[in-house]
C-alpha cells in the first residue's frame, strides 16, 4: 500500500482568484480624461469595497495579480457566475470604453443592459476592452464581470473607467439622508440579517453600504441585507449609508448593536486527542493495549479510499464492515473509546475525485458514518487531485455541507497541509470557500511536518497554528478564541519524511501550547510508529528516535483543550 511515510503536500504558491467588474475607459472627442471612476478598481484595499459580489462568491486575493499586489477571484458554480458588479455615476450621451485585466475560462466585462465582451479561456492575465454608450437621460451604469456555471474560478484585475464622473452637468452635490430605523430581521450563530427605512435624495438612492463597525461588509441596492461570517454569542454595532448616482454619501444610520446567537455546534465544545492508527502498514498494534497503557480514547483511523468509482472502502480495498477494521473499532468501543475515520490522505484511489457530485460524495461518506454510527468524521484533503483542485475541494465543501446538515449533531474535520507561517494559497483557498459556501466545519487541522520546517518544530508548529487562527480571523470573522477553538493540529512523532525531529519534549511542548490556547484537536502520524529505534532511519513501525513505546500517545492522551 503506502511504502512511505505520509508526504506534505507541495507548498506551491497557487493561483489566486480574482473577481472583479468591469472598469470603464471614458473618450470623449475633445475632452480630457478623467481619472479611473471606479472605486477600489485593482483591489489593493485588502477587500470587496465598492463591489457586490453574488452569492458570496467574491474574495481578494495576492497572487496571482496583473498590478500591484491585490486582485479579485470569482469562484463560480453549478448554479451562480459570480458577478461582481459596481454602480457608478456617469454622464448622459458619452460613450465609455471599459476596460479590465481577466484570468480563467468563459471570463466576461460589460455593463448591464449594455454591451460585453469575453474570453474563452486564458492562464494569464489578458485584457477586455468593450464601448458602451450612455442613454439620453442615463446618470448612473452597473459595470460588472463574471465567470460562467460550472467553469471555476476565475480572476481579474486593474478594472478603469477613465472620463469625466456623473453629475458633470448636473452640479449634483447633494447627499442623500441618512436611512431610517435600522433593524434586525432575524440572526443566527454566524450571521445577522438587517432592514432599514429607504433614504431620500433629491436625483435618487443607487446603493446602500452596510457596515460592521468601520468596516464595509457589503453594497445593495434594497433596503434589507445579511452579514455573514461572525462569531456565535458575540455582539456586533452595525450602521448603513445611502449613495446616490454622483457619489454624495448620506451620513450614517443609527448604529444598531445585535448579538448572535449562541453556538450550535460550530467547534467551540468540541476536543478530541486522536491519533492515527493505520491498519494497512507499519506493524499495526493493538489498540486495546495502547488505550490501557496510556489512557488514550480516541484513534483516528486511517484510510478510506475508493474501491472503483465512489464506493468506499478501507485502503480501497477492505470492506466497510465484517472485516479486521471493524472488529478492531468494535474491540476500541468496547474498551470505552471511539474512533474518527481518516477519508482520502496523500495517496490512492480517493473518493473526492471519483464522486462527480457533492450530492454522491456525500452519499459515500453516509455509508461510513452509518456503518459505525459515528459521531465525527476527517476528510484529509492533500495532493494534487484534491487538495490543489478547485472543483474537488468544492465538491469535497459541499458533500460535508450536506453531511451536516443529514446528521444533527456530527462533528466535520478537514485536514491538510500547511508552511511555517500558517496556510498556503491552497489552504487559504479551502478556508475562504468554507466559509462562502457555508460549510459549517468544525475543525480546521494543519499537519505542521514535511515542509522543509527546519530543527525547531515547536517554533514552526506554533506559528503555522497562529497563522491559521489569523487566516480564520479573516475569513469568518471570529475572535480569536473563536478561531483557535476551531483549530486542529496533527504533527509527525520523531523523524518526518524530510527529517525533521520532533521529540517526546517538543511533543509535549506543542501539547501544551494547545491545551493553554483550547484548541479542538490534537493527532499525530501515527500510533505504529510509537516506538523507539534510535538510528533506524525513516521507517513504518518506530520513530527513528530513543523514546519509550507509546510515549507520544500518552503526551496526546493529556490533550484536554
Amino acid at each position: 500500500m503506502r511504502t512511505r511515510l505520509r508526504k506534505r503536500p507541495r507548498l506551491l504558491a497557487g493561483v489566486g482568484a480574482v473577481v472583479l467588474s468591469a472598469a470603464a475607459a471614458l473618450t470623449v472627442p475633445g475632452t480630457a480624461h478623467a481619472a479611473n471612476l471606479l472605486s477600489n478598481s485593482g483591489f489593493e484595499s485588502g477587500s470587496l469595497s465598492g463591489w457586490t459580489c453574488s452569492g458570496g462568491l467574491g474574495s481578494i486575493v495576492s497572487t496571482p495579480v496583473h498590478g500591484g499586489t491585490k486582485a479579485l477571484a470569482g469562484a463560480a458554480s453549478s448554479s451562480d457566475s459570480a458577478q461582481c458588479a459596481q454602480t457608478v455615476p456617469v454622464q448622459p450621451n458619452t460613450t465609455y470604453s471599459l476596460t479590465g485585466w481577466v484570468r480563467g475560462s468563459n471570463v466576461y466585462l460589460g455593463v448591464t443592459g449594455g454591451s460585453s465582451t469575453w474570453t474563452t479561456s486564458t492562464g494569464s492575465y489578458s485584457q477586455l476592452t468593450v464601448s458602451f454608450t450612455t442613454g439620453a437621460s442615463q446618470t448612473s451604469a452597473e459595470i460588472y464581470v463574471h465567470g460562467w456555471y460550472g467553469q471555476g474560478t476565475y480572476y481579474a484585475d486593474d478594472i478603469s473607467l477613465d472620463g469625466p464622473g456623473g453629475g458633470g452637468g448636473t452640479g449634483d452635490t447633494q447627499a442623500p439622508t441618512a436611512p431610517g430605523n435600522l433593524r434586525s430581521t432575524g440572526k443566527t450563530s454566524s450571521s445577522v440579517s438587517l432592514a432599514w427605512n429607504a433614504a431620500t435624495d433629491n436625483t435618487g438612492v443607487t446603493n446602500y453600504d452596510v457596515y460592521q463597525g468601520s468596516t464595509l461588509k457589503t453594497s445593495v441596492t434594497g433596503t434589507s441585507a445579511t452579514v455573514t461570517g461572525l462569531a456565535a454569542n458575540t455582539a456586533y454595532s452595525f450602521t448603513v449609508k445611502a449613495r446616490d448616482a454622483a457619489g454624495n454619501t448620506s451620513p450614517a444610520s443609527t448604529p444598531l448593536s445585535v448579538t448572535t446567537s449562541a453556538s450550535t455546534g460550530g467547534g467551540t465544545d468540541f476536543k478530541q486527542a486522536a491519533p492515527y492508527l493505520y491498519l494497512g502498514w507499519g506493524d499495526p498494534p493493538s489498540p486495546t493495549t495502547v488505550m490501557s497503557s496510556t489512557g488514550i480514547k480516541w484513534f483516528t483511523m486511517a484510510f478510506i479510499l475508493s474501491s472503483g468509482g465512489c464506493a468506499p472502502a478501507w485502503d480501497g480495498s477492505r470492506p466497510l464492515t465484517g472485516g479486521t477494521d471493524q472488529s478492531t473499532i468494535n474491540a476500541i468501543r468496547a474498551a470505552g473509546g471511539d474512533i474518527v475515520p481518516s477519508i482520502g490522505g496523500w495517496s490512492g484511489n480517493k473518493l473526492g475525485p471519483n464522486c462527480s457530485t457533492p450530492e454522491a460524495l456525500a452519499g459515500a461518506y453516509q455509508k461510513v458514518i452509518d456503518a459505525y454510527g459515528l459521531k465525527a468524521i476527517d476528510v484529509d484533503i492533500e495532493n494534487t487531485d484534491e487538495f490543489e483542485s478547485e472543483a474537488v475541494q468544492d465538491r469535497i465543501l459541499n458533500a460535508l455541507k450536506i453531511v451536516k446538515q443529514n446528521n444533527p449533531g456530527i462533528r466535520t474535520i478537514i485536514t491538510f497541509g500547511t508552511s511555517t507561517t500558517g496556510p498556503t494559497y491552497w489552504g487559504g483557498r479551502l478556508i475562504d470557500r468554507a466559509q462562502q459556501l457555508g460549510a459549517n466545519i468544525d475543525v480546521f487541522t494543519i499537519m505542521p511536518f514535511d515542509f522543509g520546517g527546519g530543527a525547531d518544530m515547536y517554533g514552526n508548529t506554533v506559528a503555522a497554528a497562529e497563522g491559521l487562527k489569523t487566516k480564520l480571523k479573516s475569513a469568518f470573522g471570529w475572535d480569536d478564541a473563536t478561531a483557535y477553538a476551531h483549530i486542529g493540529i496533527s504533527g509527525m512523532n520523531g523523524l518526518s519524511d524530510q527529517s525533521e525531529n520532533t521529540t517526546p519534549a517538543i511533543w509535549t511542548s506543542i501539547r501544551d501550547w494547545a491545551n493553554s490556547h483550547h484548541i479542538a484537536r490534537l493527532a499525530y502520524w501515527a500510533v505504529n510508529r510509537d516506538r523507539g529505534c534510535p538510528g533506524g532511519g525513516i521507517t513504518s513501525n518506530c520513530s527513528g528516535i530513543s523514546q519509550s513505546d507509546w510515549q507520544f500517545t500518552s503526551i496526546t492522551a493529556g490533550f484536554t483543550g
